[in-house]
């Protein structure tokens, strides 16, 4: 599930792939771009922002994709076979002479100059991973609606960027709060722990291959609470508990353990 981390990491293979190369050969299947040639423009970098990947050519363009849920971008060499899901998913081909990149099933895909790249991702908040990371700004735009529960909080980009339904348990977890717990009843100081907490996890996982909150690099260890129902809770041997949270437009599966996290339920 795309996150802050995976999106960083596509990020660096796509930069190292594309950056600085010319685009030899250009292929954009999505209707209001199919008439669109990027051949003989310069790559000049590819850059995370949330979860929105930013995509700069010489000339002002940007290419704008979001992965949403099962969306990716796969690097393959000349003659390699591609493999990241049929011809049909596929919405973008961006080649040079010696890498070709491949976007599946990219839910968003759009080219923009490059000067107006704040249309796309100026609405988010303080990105996790990124050089305008503030954890002040990011604390009080999450308190700023002290109804909302924090699970949701978490999630809503405009808060704080990168955060996705992986960490969003993982973090409710380790704070020993419920998901469905409304902000304006954390305690001072655990809210004062998110930034730093959600931060650290992103960083953590930035350039590992499987995410780990745990410490503990074994199957079925890596995680807290994510993806474990109905299996014992790693601290305390409750059986993890699964709900949904949210308006129910988003399968948002939310985990959580009910000794660790007390207070409000699905």
């Amino acid at each position: 599930m795309p996150e802050g981390d995976t999106i960083y990491q596509a990020a660096r293979r796509l930069h190292a792939a594309l950056a600085g190369h010319i685009v030899t050969l250009s292929d954009l299947r999505v209707p209001k771009l199919a008439t669109v040639d990027l051949t003989g423009r310069t790559v000049l970098d590819v850059t995370p922002r949330g979860k929105h990947l930013l995509t700069r050519f010489e000339g002002g363009l940007t290419l704008h994709s979001h992965l949403r849920m099962d969306g990716s971008w796969r690097i393959y060499s000349p003659g390699e076979r591609w493999n990241g899901g049929p011809a049909y998913q596929i919405r973008a081909i961006l080649g040079t002479a010696e890498r070709t990149a491949v976007g599946y099933r990219l839910p968003v895909l759009e080219l923009m100059r490059t000067a107006d790249e704040h249309k796309a991702v100026g609405h988010l908040g303080p990105d996790l991973l990124g050089p305008d990371w503030d954890p002040e700004p990011a604390l009080g735009n999450l308190l700023a609606t002290p109804d909302r529960p924090l699970g949701e909080a978490l999630l809503d980009q405009r808060n704080l960027a990168g955060i996705g339904n992986v960490f969003k348990c993982e973090i409710c977890f380790l704070l020993g709060v419920s998901p469905w717990l409304p902000v304006g009843e954390l305690p001072d100081e655990t809210a004062a722990r998110i930034p730093a907490l959600s931060k650290k996890l992103l960083e953590a996982n930035r350039n590992r291959p499987s995410r780990i909150t745990t410490g503990r690099d074994r199957p079925g260890h890596r995680l807290y609470v994510y993806g474990r129902a109905p299996r014992p809770c790693l601290r305390c041997g409750t059986p993890i508990r699964k709900g949904q949270q949210g308006d129910g437009s988003r399968d948002r599966p939310t985990y959580w353990c009910p000794t660790c996290q007390p207070g409000p339920t699905s």
